[in-house]
């Protein structure tokens, strides 16, 4: 079975507000195995981040002004999927940011659940710990896998982090007799060079000020409406 463990990062947390992708990460299991195939694009949004989404990612403007856009790319990346059960944690966000940019290519794009079927990750961990956290930063410190490195959401990182809480969460794969979920993903970000990737992300230093003011926002938010969308950011 091949499956493609698969994150997004967006300028911001609605398609329908016209947000775009500004980086796809993907990582290639064959029957639960780590092949060392990535993809990775950082993408030119042409548009703006919205406030607060840029902090997330780290990533800027001017960083991807010379960057491919979506168009430029497609055909590449749906060759790369094609065919694959996707992972995807919270897997309605980035499906919807995917099917949004295909959709304005032309009704000949189709849309993702047509190439591929799709496992929810966030789901499959509701199920084995309700009631409880489950982020992508809560399910790997409950499951062992470190993500310590982790300061700025990057779609690729994200991808390799999730491959190994996934392979964790839906066990199998220490009991076919194979290296660890743990191991095997080591191997393949020290392939891609995780040093190379942290270096060529620019980072957007906050002041406490406006940390303090983000996190008063978002008690308000939690007040009015019990869930925050953006505890969710972790996904």
């Amino acid at each position: 079975m091949r499956q493609i463990v698969l994150d997004t990062e967006t300028t911001g947390l609605s398609w329908d507000r016209g947000n775009r992708v500004v980086e796809i990460g993907c990582v290639e299991l064959v029957e639960r195995r780590p092949t060392g195939r990535t993809f990775q694009r950082y993408l030119n949004p042409e548009r703006e981040f919205e406030p607060g989404a840029q902090e997330v990612t780290g990533l800027t403007w001017d960083f991807l002004a010379d960057k491919p856009k979506f168009a430029e790319v497609a055909d590449e990346f749906l060759a790369f999927i094609d065919g694959a059960e996707l992972v995807i944690h919270n897997a309605a966000f980035d499906v919807g940011f995917i099917d949004y940019e295909l959709s304005r290519l032309g009704p000949h794009y189709g849309r993702l659940h047509l190439r591929c079927r799709v496992e929810d990750s966030l789901a499959l961990a509701r199920q084995r710990y309700p009631g409880q956290r489950n982020s992508l930063d809560a399910l790997c410190r409950r499951l062992g896998v470190d993500c310590s490195h982790r300061q700025l959401h990057g779609a690729l990182l994200d991808a390799q982090l999730l491959t190994e809480a996934y392979l964790a969460l839906t066990s199998g794969q220490s009991e076919l007799g194979f290296a660890s979920a743990a191991q095997i993903v080591q191997v393949t970000v020290a392939a891609i060079g995780a040093e190379t990737l942290a270096a060529q992300r620019p980072r957007v230093a906050v002041s406490n000020e406006e940390a303090v003011a983000h996190e008063t926002r978002l008690e308000s938010l939690r007040k009015k409406a019990a869930v925050c969308v953006w505890d969710l950011i972790d996904l």
